[in-house]
C-alpha cells in the first residue's frame, strides 16, 4: 500500500506534450503560476524571508551533485525541490558540481548529470557553476582561519584521528599537533600545496571543540592531500578541500539564499554556519549568509539507493549498465520509457517534509500511467502470438481496417491496417477447455478481433509437445466493426495481421528485487535480485509503429505502454521496452 499521503496538485493546465517529453522551459514558469502549488515547511520559510526582505526578495537554490555515479530517482527529488521553488518564486537554480575528489570523479558523470537535469525539464546553463572554480579562494580562506589560530595541520594517521575522535558517549581527544603555531601551520599547509608530502601525512583541521557533543564539531577536517589530477585544473593542487567545508563557502560565494539539502545533513548544519559567520565576521563574505534547510530525502521500496551498492550492481553484470531500464538511475528510467513530466509529478506527489517516509514503487508507476494515458498512441501487438487461419476468407485478399490514434481525441486521425486470412491473437486469449466467465476464443466459440470481425474457432492442430499451433477459424462477414445493425458478442480481443504487420523484440520488466527493502533483509543484499526481472519475447505489431522512435510512448492495447529503447531500436530492428502496465498486478517472488 502506499505511504504518500501528501495532497496531489492540479496538473490540469500543464501544457500539451509533443512525444511525451519535457515542458518547454520557457513555459514552465507560467504553469507553475497557474498550478495549485503544495505548501509545505520549506516554501514557509522563502516566504517569511521574502516578507522581511531578508534577501532582498531574491530566491537563489543549488543542486550540488558530486561526479562520481549517475543520478538516479532519489536526486530527481531534489532536482525538482530546488529548481521548482526557484521556478516558483521567480528566481534561479545553480547546478554546482561538487568536484572535490579527483580519485574517483569523472567527466562522463557530470555530462550525464547535466543531460538529465535538461531532460527532466529544467534549464541551468546560465547558472552552472563548480567547486573548483573557487579553489584559490578556498585556499586563501584555509590559510586566514590558520592566521586567526582556527585551523592547525594535523599529522595524525587516519587510524589515530579516527580513536581520538571520541563517540557519542564520550568526548574526543586533542590532537597532540593542535597547539602548533600558526607560522608552522602555515608552512606546512604551503608545503602540503607545493607537494612535498603523500597522501595521509597530514590533514588540515578547524580547531573548534573536541568535546562538542555534536561530533562533526570535533576539528573537523576541512583540507587533505591527493596526488590525482583533476578533470578540470589538471596537476594545479594536490590538496583538496572537504564537502562540508567547500558547500558552505560555495554557497556563500555564490549569494545562495536557501541551501536545501537532505536531512542526513541536518547534524552537518552547525559546521556549515560555524563556518560561514567567522568568514562573514572577517569580512572575507558577505552577509546574510545563505540557510540550510534540511528535508526527508525520497525512500522508494524495492531499490537500494547507496552510491556504492549501484556501482556494485553495475560492476558484477546485475543489470547491464548504468541505463538498465531495470535501474532506478534516471538514465535507466528514461531508457525504460519513463516521461520527464511523471517523474516531477511523482515527486510532486511525495512533497517536502521532515519526515522520514518509505513511497511505495506503484506510486512511481501510477504517475506514469497518469502522464502517459491522455497522450499515448495506442497501438494493437501480440505480445505471445498463436496463429489463426480463417480458412474461409480468400487467401490472397486483404481489407483496410482503421482505430483511432487516441479513442478520446479525434484530432489525432486514425491508424490503418489490414485485415487477412492469417492473424495473431495472444495465447491468453485462447483456452481449449474455457473457464467460468472466459468470453474469448475457444473451441466452437465466438470473439470479435477488434476494428475487425467475429470469428469462430472451428478447430486447433497442436505441436509436438502439446501444445495449440493454429487454430483454424471462420469469419462472419456481416459482422466488420461499425457495422450498422450488425451482432456482436461479449469477448473482444487485439490481433495483428500477418500480411502488414511486423515482428519486434520486446522486453517486458519487473523490479530488481524481490523484497521491499533488501538493506534491511538477513545477508547480503544481492541475494534478493529478482531473476525474473527481465523476459524478452518476439512479438507481431500492427504497421503503425514501424516509425516508432526512442522517447515515443504508446499503449499497446491490454498490455501497458511501451517505448522504444535508446540504445538497441534501430529502424527495421526496432526493441521495445515495457515501462508500465495498465495497472498494478506485480507479486513479488
Amino acid at each position: 500500500m502506499s505511504v504518500v499521503t501528501h495532497t496531489i496538485a492540479n496538473r490540469a493546465s500543464e501544457p500539451h506534450r509533443i512525444a511525451n517529453d519535457a515542458i518547454v522551459p520557457e513555459n514552465m514558469a507560467k504553469t507553475a503560476e497557474k498550478s495549485a502549488v503544495q505548501s509545505n515547511f520549506i516554501r514557509q520559510i522563502i516566504e517569511a524571508d521574502n516578507g522581511s526582505g531578508k534577501h532582498g526578495g531574491k530566491v537563489i537554490t543549488r543542486f550540488p551533485p558530486e561526479p562520481n555515479g549517475f543520478l538516479h530517482i532519489g536526486h530527481a527529488k531534489s532536482i525538482c525541490v530546488n529548481f521548482g521553488l526557484a521556478r516558483d518564486y521567480g528566481g534561479v537554480c545553480h547546478l554546482r558540481f561538487d568536484d572535490t575528489n579527483p580519485v574517483k570523479e569523472d567527466i562522463v558523470y557530470e555530462n550525464s548529470i547535466k543531460e538529465m537535469i535538461e531532460w527532466l525539464g529544467f534549464p541551468y546553463k546560465d547558472h552552472l557553476y563548480h567547486a573548483s572554480d573557487y579553489f584559490e579562494r578556498l585556499f586563501e580562506f584555509a590559510e586566514h582561519f590558520i592566521e586567526r589560530g582556527l585551523a592547525y595541520v594535523d599529522s595524525q594517521s587516519a587510524e589515530e584521528m579516527r580513536a581520538n575522535r571520541g563517540t557519542f558517549e564520550k568526548p574526543g581527544v586533542n590532537s597532540p599537533f593542535r597547539d602548533r603555531s600558526v607560522e608552522e601551520n602555515l608552512k606546512l599547509f604551503g608545503e602540503m600545496r607545493d607537494g612535498k608530502h603523500a597522501d595521509g601525512a597530514h590533514v588540515l583541521r578547524l580547531k573548534i571543540d573536541m568535546a562538542s557533543p555534536n561530533i562533526n564539531l570535533r576539528d573537523p577536517a576541512i583540507y587533505r592531500i591527493r596526488h590525482v589530477p583533476h578533470q578540470r585544473t589538471g596537476n594545479k593542487w594536490c590538496v583538496y578541500p572537504l564537502y562540508d567545508y567547500t558547500h558552505s563557502i560555495s554557497d556563500a560565494i555564490e549569494r545562495i539564499t536557501h541551501s536545501i539539502c537532505t536531512l542526513e545533513f541536518e547534524a552537518h548544519r552547525p559546521l556549515y554556519d560555524w563556518v560561514l559567520a567567522r568568514l562573514v565576521e572577517s569580512g572575507k563574505l558577505p552577509s546574510p549568509s545563505p540557510q540550510q534547510i534540511e528535508f526527508a530525502r525520497l525512500n522508494i521500496n524495492y531499490t537500494v539507493m547507496s552510491k556504492r551498492k549501484l556501482l556494485e550492481l553495475v560492476e558484477t553484470g546485475a543489470v547491464s549498465g548504468w541505463d538498465d531500464p531495470r535501474f532506478w538511475t534516471l538514465a535507466g528510467l528514461r531508457r525504460r520509457g519513463y516521461t520527464p513530466s511523471s517523474i516531477r509529478l511523482f515527486a510532486e506527489r511525495t512533497g517536502a517534509s521532515k519526515a522520514h517516509q518509505w513511497v511505495d514503487w506503484v506510486d512511481l508507476e501510477g504517475a506514469l500511467r497518469e502522464d502517459l494515458d491522455p497522450v499515448a498512441a495506442r497501438a494493437m501487438v501480440v505480445l505471445d502470438p498463436i496463429r489463426v487461419v480463417i480458412e474461409n476468407w480468400p487467401e490472397d485478399k486483404v481489407e483496410n481496417c482503421s482505430a483511432p490514434v487516441h479513442p478520446k481525441d479525434d484530432s489525432r486521425g486514425r491508424r490503418e491496417f489490414q485485415f487477412s486470412r492469417e492473424v495473431f491473437i495472444e495465447r491468453e486469449d485462447f483456452m481449449e477447455t474455457p473457464a467460468k466467465g472466459f468470453f474469448r476464443l475457444a473451441p466452437g466459440g465466438e470473439v470479435r478481433l477488434r476494428y475487425g470481425y467475429i470469428i469462430k474457432c472451428e478447430r486447433i492442430e497442436k505441436d509436438a509437445s502439446g501444445r495449440v499451433a493454429t487454430i483454424y477459424a471462420s469469419f462472419d462477414s456481416a459482422t466488420k466493426s461499425g457495422t450498422p445493425g450488425g451482432r456482436n458478442v461479449k469477448g473482444a480481443i487485439h490481433w495483428v495481421s500477418k500480411s502488414d504487420g511486423f515482428e519486434a523484440e520486446v522486453r517486458l520488466y519487473d523490479r530488481l528485487f524481490t523484497v521491499e527493502n533488501p538493506d534491511d533483509e538477513p545477508g547480503d543484499y544481492k541475494d534478493y535480485l529478482n531473476p525474473r526481472s527481465l523476459a524478452t519475447v518476439r512479438a507481431w505489431c500492427e504497421p503503425s509503429l514501424r516509425a516508432a522512435l526512442p522517447d515515443q510512448s504508446f499503449q499497446f492495447e491490454r498490455n501497458g505502454y511501451f517505448t522504444p529503447d535508446r540504445v538497441d531500436s534501430k529502424p527495421g530492428a526496432l526493441v521495445f521496452n515495457r515501462a508500465v502496465g495498465l495497472k498494478d498486478g506485480w507479486k513479488a517472488g
